[in-house]
C-alpha cells in the first residue's frame, strides 16, 4: 500500500466506502438474490420434464421448512401487534402461493415474451405503491432509471423471439399481470413488516405457508416415488430449495428491509438479464449484439435508479 499513487490510494478508499457501507450490504443481498432467481429458470425447466409443478413447488417449500426447524426459537421471537395478521396472511397469500399459481397458469396460456414484458412492470407497481401507501420519495434518477429498465427489459424479451404458441393469450396476460401485482403487494407487505419482524422470520412464513398450499403435490410425487432415486434430479431440487428459494428470498427480504422498497423492486428486472447471461455462459445459447444492448439498458437503469 505504500507504494501506492495517492489517487489510487484515493479510489480504493471510494471503492472501499461504496462496498462496506450500510447500503452497499443490502445491495449485494439483493443482487445474490437476483443472480439465483436468474439462474433458477434452466434448473426449473430441467426438473419440470419429471415432475408435476405442484410436486416440484411443494419440495422447494418443505426442503426450506426443514433447514429452518432448528432456529424455530429464534425466528418466532418477534414484535407482534395487535392486527399484524392483516399484513402477515396477505403477505404468504400473495407470495408464493397465488404468485407461483397464476404464473405457472399464465405460462400455458400465453408466451414467455410477452409474459416477460408484463413482469418488467413489477417495480413500477412497487415504486407507485410505496409512494402512495408508505410515503416512499420518488426521485428523479429513480424515475428515469425505472423507465430505462423497463424498455430494456421489453426489449431484451421480445428480441428473443416466439416461444411457443398462445393458446388464449389475453387471458394468460390478465393472469401474468394478477401474478406481477400479487408479487408488487407481498413487497410491500414485507417492506411494512420488517419495521418490527426479522426479514428471516418473515421467509420462514413464506415458505411454511408455501408448504401447506402446495400440499396436494405430496400426493402427486407420492405416486412416482421412485423419481426420487435419480441423483441429478434430487441435485437440482435442492438447488432450487435451499439456494434459489429460501436464499434468494431471505436475502431480498433482509435488502428491502434497509432500503427503499422503490429501489430494491427496480434490481427485479435484472432477473431476465441474469437469465439469458446464465444461459450464454453455462447453455451456450446465442446473444445477439441487440441483446447485449438491452441487457446493458437494464443494467444501466438499476444504476441510474440507485443514485442518490
Amino acid at each position: 500500500m505504500q507504494d501506492m499513487i495517492p489517487w489510487q490510494s484515493v479510489e480504493a478508499d471510494r471503492c472501499a466506502r461504496v462496498l462496506f457501507n450500510r447500503r452497499g450490504w443490502p445491495v449485494g443481498a439483493i443482487l445474490c438474490a437476483v443472480c439465483l432467481w436468474g439462474g433458477s429458470f434452466a434448473a426449473m425447466r430441467f426438473v419440470l420434464r419429471t415432475l408435476n409443478p405442484w410436486s416440484v413447488m411443494w419440495l422447494r417449500m418443505v426442503i426450506p421448512v426443514l433447514l429452518l426447524l432448528p432456529l424455530a426459537g429464534r425466528l418466532a421471537r418477534c414484535n407482534y401487534q395487535r392486527g399484524d395478521w392483516k399484513l402477515l396472511i396477505p403477505m404468504v397469500l400473495f407470495q408464493p402461493c397465488l404468485y407461483f399459481l397464476l404464473e405457472s397458469n399464465a405460462l400455458r396460456l400465453t408466451t414467455s415474451s410477452q409474459a416477460g414484458v408484463i413482469a418488467a412492470f413489477v417495480p413500477l407497481m412497487v415504486t407507485i405503491g410505496a409512494y402512495l401507501l408508505l410515503a416512499e420519495p420518488v426521485g428523479r434518477n429513480a424515475v428515469w432509471g425505472l423507465v430505462l429498465s423497463v424498455l430494456g427489459v421489453a426489449a431484451l424479451t421480445l428480441l428473443q423471439g416466439r416461444q411457443g404458441h398462445a393458446t388464449n393469450p389475453y387471458a394468460g396476460n390478465l393472469l401474468e399481470l394478477c401474478a406481477m401485482a400479487c408479487a408488487a403487494a407481498n413487497m410491500l407487505a414485507v417492506k411494512k413488516l420488517t419495521a418490527r419482524y426479522n426479514a428471516w422470520t418473515l421467509t420462514a412464513l413464506q415458505v411454511m405457508a408455501g408448504s401447506i398450499f402446495f400440499l396436494p403435490g405430496l400426493w402427486i410425487l407420492a405416486a412416482e416415488p421412485t423419481v426420487l432415486g435419480d441423483t441429478g434430479l434430487m441435485g437440482t431440487i435442492l438447488f432450487l430449495g435451499i439456494f434459489v428459494t429460501l436464499g434468494a428470498f431471505g436475502l431480498y427480504n433482509w435488502g428491502m428491509s434497509r432500503i427503499p422498497a422503490g429501489k430494491a423492486s427496480i434490481f427485479i428486472n435484472l432477473v431476465p438479464v441474469m437469465a439469458v447471461i446464465i444461459g450464454w455462459l453455462g447453455l451456450g445459447e446465442a446473444l445477439t449484439a441487440a441483446q447485449w444492448l438491452a441487457a446493458l439498458a437494464v443494467m444501466a437503469g438499476v444504476g441510474i435508479s440507485q443514485r442518490q
